[in-house]
Formats: C-alpha cells, structure tokens, sequence
C-alpha cells in the first residue's frame, strides 16, 4: 500500500505547481459545503468537516472562501448549491476497478463526462454494484513516522485500535474500522502523531498487479477522472509498481 501513499503525494505536488487553482479550491469548497450541511458548522462536532478544513489549508485555501463555504453549508448564507454526492462504479484499461467519488449540481453532466473519458481510454461505466463488492469502506491515515522507532509505532497504533499498519518510506499508512475512524485518530493524536492524510476510503479487498506500462496508463487515466470538475476521488484496486510511479514522478 506504502505506493499509494508515495502517488499521493506525487499528486499534491503537482496540485500545488498547478495553474488551475481555482480548480481545486472549488472541490474543496464543495467538500467543505456538503460536510457543514451533513453534520453542522463546528469542526469539533463534525469530523467530516475537519478533514475538509485540514485538506483546504494544507491547499493554502484563502479563509474567507473556506468561511463562505461552510455558512453555504450550514445554510448560514444564501448561494449555496444544491450539491449532491454520488458514487459510480466503472472499470479502467485492463480491468481494474473503479470507484468514483462525485460531487456535483449536475448529474447528467457529471456521468457524461466520467463516460467519456473512460470509453476514450479504455475503460466502461459500470452498473450498480458491479464494482462495490471488491471495496470496504475503511478509515485511513497516512503519518509520518519522523524517524522515530517503527515497532514502537506499529505497537502504538494497534493499541489505539487499528485494524492494520504498514510502515515504509518514512510514513505509517494506518487502517480502521469505518465506526472506530474518529476514535483511532483521537488517540493517535493524543499519542503526539498527527496525520498528514485521513479520510474515510474505499479500500480493495484485494490489489491487481499489472505491469509496470500498464499500470501507468491506469494511473494516468485516474489522474484524468480526478482532473474533472465533478469528481473529488477515484479510489481503485491497482497494485502501484515502483517503476510506474518513477515514470510518473518524472511526466
């Protein structure tokens, strides 16, 4: 999983020399409306909406967009859009499976343009629970292990209460039950290691291994889907080689 972890990170560099800012800033502000609207203004209450608030300001996200986002949640301000979530299941080159995380006020628009780039490259949509059965919903935390001792780390994060810990390039990628997220990551930050990355995933019940070619042209067509302003996150069941990554890094 720990290449996961690294494409990750190769994806936010690239979003921070992106020109499109504007691009990103407006996911965000949709992801922080939808988490302000589900479950209230205050990130204290609402653990959904603090992962919002964490992701726009590690994006350098101007405040006031960030408070006009959420009072547009909150219904605290007029102008908010009637956003939707929407999950669609769909198959890249070579089989690998999708699951595309939507929000948008345009449904129609949304598919339409998810289709297009899929069948252009290779890929298909996917009907209803075609592709859902391969994923879990998981909580996921990638942290920085800071040189500090890898055995004392993975012992600390079972006794919080994770599920699974890998370890490797410098980071722990840390796995929970969907209903023990909040809690694992409370402790964990109690214990003095706070996440540079934490959500709520779609996780594979197993990985496909493509070759290192392959997989690139996978990881490319990804890169295209997440670059559509409706879609937030695509998460797949893709093996990452090291070599695709390297090839990536360097595009």
């Amino acid at each position: 999983m720990a290449g996961h972890s690294k494409w990750a990170n190769i994806k936010r560099k690239k979003q921070a020399m992106d020109a499109k800012r504007g691009k990103l800033f407006t996911k965000l502000a949709r992801e922080i409306q939808i988490a302000a609207r589900q479950g209230g203004p205050d990130p204290e209450t609402n653990l959904r909406l603090r992962l919002a608030l964490e992701k726009a300001r590690a994006a350098n996200m101007p405040k006031e967009n960030i408070e006009r986002a959420i009072r547009k949640g909150a219904g605290l301000e007029s102008g908010g859009e009637a956003l939707e979530e929407i999950t669609y299941e769909g198959y890249a080159p070579h089989g690998i499976a999708l699951m595309i995380q939507v929000t948008t006020d345009n449904r129609k628009r949304a598919v339409a343009e998810i289709r297009h780039v899929l069948s252009k490259h290779g890929g298909s949509m996917g009907e209803s629970g075609s592709v859902a059965w391969q994923f879990e919903q998981k909580g996921y935390m990638v942290i920085p292990t800071q040189g500090r001792d890898e055995e004392e780390l993975f012992m600390a994060a079972l006794e919080a209460g994770a599920d699974d810990v890998e370890i490797t390039d410098d980071v722990m990628e840390v796995y929970t039950a969907r209903e023990d997220f909040a809690q694992v990551r409370q402790t964990l930050e109690d214990m003095g290691l706070t996440p540079e990355e934490s959500e709520l995933a779609w996780v594979p019940k197993n990985r496909v291994t493509l070759a290192p070619e392959e997989a690139l042209k996978v990881m490319k067509v990804i890169e295209m889907l997440e670059d559509l302003d409706d879609v937030a996150k695509v998460y797949s069941n893709l093996e990452v080689p090291e070599e695709a990554l390297t090839a990536l890094e360097a595009a």
